[in-house]
């Protein structure tokens, strides 16, 4: 056991050759490394799966023998300043290393064919590589200075893989929004770290807690200091992993590729921010008023995040504002003390996320298969719907990871949430109502996306002669309402000659026929109904979507076994024998080091009366979102009117105005993101241009005018000058006298 504790140094770099040999080979041999470019997933594969294999070495160790190991060798060394440099093999280390190494080869099977038809393929798996090095960097770190320089490794990692379509101006901006906004945490991260080195004299984990606990406890310490610099390390990971005020990153980084999205969501950069709170928990713990603030940010992100997902059209902006909600979850239980729970929520969040976002990659890549879609609409769940019997595997694989993140038993994320909403209760009545009744707005919001994707039958969308985006049939409201629009003259809807799909041609300019006119619009087909639109000077022929390929679905199969069975990894099986459940028993080391009570046998009555609440207000989510988005079976008699169960005119009840505006809140990302342009964007460019006009108007302006001034008294002494020496020398004594006359008097 101890000599693979010695060569636990390799975890972080042997994924590292990847991203160099591609580096040389494109440098070197640029023409023969991108022919073979689709070998590198293999190596990529390979040396993560090599990893993987000795972090379950290690994890199964650490289960058994509950023990801690540390080596560190020395940096730098001086009489007064000592940097070292090593690795920390814990129960965080290693649940952290198997879920950035299973998760991260699941991804990259994935992207192999996600990715094949990019040119980036090569500069993909590089950077996927890299991030993979950073974040096991991280979590084997042994000190702070070290976690600080993988921490930044990361956050480079992450804005090569959000901007990775940096021709795309969304790409771009959105890269430089998480990389601005990281730069906040960072900073404060940084200070933090300073400031209890000052403290302290140390960086190492263990010195660290011991000695900050004997200040704590000697009274020794100011505490508004402790308390600002404990405040300053948080920020770090309030940034990283999206948590209020500092989340605005989070939904525009989805603007990279799927498989990106899927990794950063579920074991890398979001949850470097929970594993860094984790770490530091010790260090926390005992500071009350910083342990209120984890927890009160905690509960603020829990219930932004599900109402700001309420009404996201884009399906991957929606598992994005999912995600925040989640990590605020896990966010409130480290502040709780719950050290346990947070860590449970975290591995059973991060394969069910990471089975979903996977999914919707399928979904995407499916939809832009269909003639007529363009990039921006493949993701809009506006224009899906009816995808259920084209997409099985990828529709039940998502209906999974829904019901998993709903808190439907016996899948994963139950079990996890279902702590942390009963530890709430002993913390906070205030803080566990919300956490309840935002648990039911988790399962709206998620069925919501599920049905728009997968279920009903009528999804119309076209475009103009141009190819873009001209209007909607009609578009559906957070509330599942449709809104009619205006319908483009030149367009109108024809049945098929099979009698199982619709055209909407556009019409001939000498045609005057309506939609109302138009016999075939009163007939219903009775089916399924999926609507293509073509043009008449346009034609092409009809495309399904269809399924993935089988490497794009053997990860979404592996990790739904992981979403269906990594939960009881928290239950214990011996009630006879009062035994430890795995997870705590893998725990018990960081546990004792909180000095709190590892958890006791499961009282099952108990756990049924809470669990019965819990899934109770989970299905209660579910049939409202099922009423509201339920299928849409078309009469085409009514088909103009497609939103005929809605009050459409110029009056409105006060209900509606009501729901539209909490619409338009959701939607509009509850107007934060304006505030933050309008406040700090336009502050700073407002600030600019003044500090602009001042340079130029006044520096430069007093600089020039000198110049001018000398010239224009040079080109006047010019013209005066007689050349007479005795005149000369008159004026000189003249002034002379004058300013000795007047220093004179100046004296009394």
């Amino acid at each position: 056991m101890e000599q693979t504790y010695q060569y636990a140094w390799i975890i972080p770099f042997v994924p590292l050759p990847v991203p160099m040999l591609i580096g040389v080979g494109l440098l070197l041999f640029p023409t023969a490394t991108k022919n073979l470019r689709r070998m590198w997933a293999f190596p990529s594969i390979l040396l993560l799966s090599i990893v993987m294999i000795f972090s379950t070495n290690l994890s199964i160790q650490q289960i058994n023998s509950s023990s801690i190991y540390q080596y560190v060798w020395s940096w730098t060394l001086d009489n007064d300043f000592s940097l070292e440099f090593g690795y920390l093999i814990d129960p965080l280390t290693s649940i952290m290393s198997m879920l950035i190494t299973t998760v991260g080869i699941m991804v990259l099977i994935y992207s192999d064919n996600y990715m094949a038809h990019d040119q980036g393929y090569l500069r993909f798996f590089a950077y996927m590589s890299f991030f993979s090095t950073s974040m096991l960097g991280l979590v084997t770190s042994a000190n702070l200075i070290q976690i600080y320089i993988f921490w930044e490794l990361v956050g480079v990692c992450s804005y090569l893989l959000i901007g990775f379509w940096f021709t795309r101006p969304p790409a771009a901006n959105a890269c430089q929004k998480a990389f601005v906004t990281n730069r906040v945490g960072d900073f404060g991260l940084l200070l933090g770290i300073l400031g209890f080195y000052w403290i302290t004299g140390s960086f190492e984990f263990r010195d660290l807690f011991e000695i900050f606990n004997n200040l704590i406890y000697n009274n020794q310490v100011n505490s508004p200091f402790v308390t600002l610099c404990a405040a300053l390390l948080f920020v770090g990971a309030v940034a990283k992993s999206a948590q209020f005020p500092l989340h605005v990153w989070l939904p525009d980084a989805m603007e990279g590729p799927t498989p990106i999205s899927a990794l950063i969501h579920a074991a890398t950069m979001v949850a470097a921010g929970i594993f860094l709170v984790a770490r530091l928990l010790p260090l926390f713990i005992v500071i009350p008023y910083i342990m209120n603030f984890i927890s009160l940010i905690g509960i603020i992100t829990v219930l932004l995040g599900a109402t700001l997902a309420l009404a996201q059209k884009d399906i991957k902006k929606g598992l994005a504002y999912s995600t925040m909600s989640q990590l605020g979850y896990m966010m409130l239980a480290l502040g709780m003390g719950s050290y346990r729970s947070a860590l449970f929520h975290l591995i059973t969040h991060a394969y069910s996320k990471a089975l979903l976002f996977l999914g919707s990659g399928s979904v995407i890549h499916s939809m832009e298969t269909i003639v007529g879609y363009s990039p921006d609409k493949s993701q809009n769940m506006v224009f899906m719907g009816g995808l259920t019997k084209h997409v099985p595997i990828t529709k039940t694989s998502f209906l999974l990871g829904t019901l998993s993140l709903c808190g439907i038993p016996p899948l994963a994320c139950f079990w996890s949430k279902d702590e942390i909403l009963n530890d709430s209760w002993m913390y906070s009545p205030i803080f566990a109502i919300i956490a309840w009744a935002t648990a039911g707005l988790t399962a709206f919001y998620m069925f919501r996306i599920y049905l728009l994707t997968f279920e009903g039958h009528l999804n119309v969308h076209f475009q103009n002669y141009s190819g873009n985006q001209n209007t909607s049939l009609y578009s559906i409201s957070l509330w599942g309402k449709g809104c009619s629009k205006r319908i483009n003259k030149n367009f109108r809807l024809l049945r098929m000659k099979n009698n199982e799909s619709f055209r909407l041609l556009r019409m001939k300019k000498n045609e005057s026929s309506s939609f109302r006119n138009d016999k075939n619009l009163r007939k219903s087909n009775g089916g399924p109904t999926f609507i293509n639109i073509v043009h008449f000077d346009k034609k092409r022929p009809f495309s399904y979507p269809y399924e993935s390929d089988n490497t794009m679905l053997f990860p979404l199969l592996v990790l739904v076994l992981f979403t269906l069975f990594v939960g009881f990894l928290g239950i214990p099986f011996n009630q006879e024998g009062g035994d430890l459940d795995i997870l705590s028993k893998w725990l018990a080391p960081s546990i004792n080091l909180l000095h709190q009570k590892s958890k006791d046998s499961m009282d099952w009555y108990e756990f049924l009366k809470d669990a019965t609440f819990s899934v109770s207000i989970a299905y209660s989510g579910i049939l409202i979102a099922s009423f509201l988005y339920k299928p849409i079976y078309s009469s085409f008699k009514n088909f103009y009117l497609i939103n005929s169960f809605v009050k459409i005119g110029p009056k409105r009840s006060r209900w509606d105005k009501i729901l539209n505006a909490l619409y338009d809140w959701s939607y509009n990302r509850a107007y934060i993101d304006a505030f933050y342009t309008t406040s700090f964007v336009g502050a700073i460019r407002g600030l600019s241009k003044l500090t602009d006009f001042f340079d130029r108007r006044v520096i430069d302006g007093i600089t020039n005018g000198v110049g001018v001034m000398s010239f224009f008294v040079g080109e006047g002494i010019k013209y005066v000058g007689g050349g007479r020496i005795s005149s000369y020398l008159f004026l000189y004594f003249s002034f002379v006298s004058i300013f000795l006359l007047v220093y004179y008097f100046s004296t009394f």
